[in-house]
């Protein structure tokens, strides 16, 4: 796994990995910055929020939990002054017919494997998910 970070200007960075993907991160514009992408902390979050729909998505095929669909949402605290992030809350929604804790446990055991999460559970940031189901849609 690599990852090459080039400066183009002001703070905007180019990153690239070894996959010929690219992302740009820059500052706000309140910050100095011309937003030409999100901030690199940001990312990270972006970064947990897409972990834990992928992991979620290994999770439900090995237990069979099947879904048509689902979406995160994360809210990061980061207090002013703080260096970094100090909490993230969020929601987790599926569209599913599987019964509640059904879907409980396989989020728990995603939060717990995603390895983004891992990295925000070692940093002592926690992480806050609810779930919810919500009933699959009749097809027409």
């Amino acid at each position: 796994m690599q990852a090459i970070g080039t400066w183009t200007k002001g703070f905007e960075t180019r990153l690239e990995d070894d996959h010929a993907h690219t992302v740009v991160v820059d500052l706000p514009v309140d910050e100095g910055g011309r937003s030409a992408g999100p901030t690199a902390l940001e990312l990270a979050v972006l970064s947990l929020a897409g972990c834990i729909t992928t992991i979620f998505a290994l999770v439900a095929k090995r237990r069979r939990l099947e879904f048509q669909g689902m979406s995160i949402a994360l809210d990061a605290e980061r207090p002013r002054g703080a260096p970094t992030i100090t909490r993230v809350q969020g929601t987790f929604r599926l569209r599913t017919k599987e019964d509640a804790s059904s879907v409980e446990t396989a989020l728990r055991l995603t939060v717990r494997t995603c390895p983004v999460g891992v990295l925000f559970e070692k940093a002592g940031i926690p992480v806050e998910i609810t779930p919810i189901v919500v009933p699959p849609t009749v097809s027409q």
